[in-house]
């Protein structure tokens, strides 16, 4: 399997502009283009990540804080 030979690209092309319309294809690339820019952004970023366990635990304490649910001992 290689690369496409031009006539399938212009295939693939006319599907494409059918399904999407001419004026759609613009506002999905803007928006790829966009994804890929946040993505290398946040690689680039110097923060670490939080850990899963602390966003949980502090996400069920909240939670049940604005439930006024106290929470059951074990």
């Amino acid at each position: 399997m290689g690369v496409p030979a031009p006539t399938e690209l212009l295939l693939i092309l006319a599907i494409v502009l059918l399904v999407f319309g001419s004026k759609r294809i613009p506002e999905i690339m803007s928006g790829f283009g966009q994804g890929i820019k946040e993505f290398k952004k946040n690689l680039e970023s110097d923060d670490p990540p939080k850990p899963v366990e602390e966003a949980g635990t502090n996400q069920q304490s909240s939670t049940q804080e604005n439930l006024n649910v106290k929470p059951t001992e074990k």
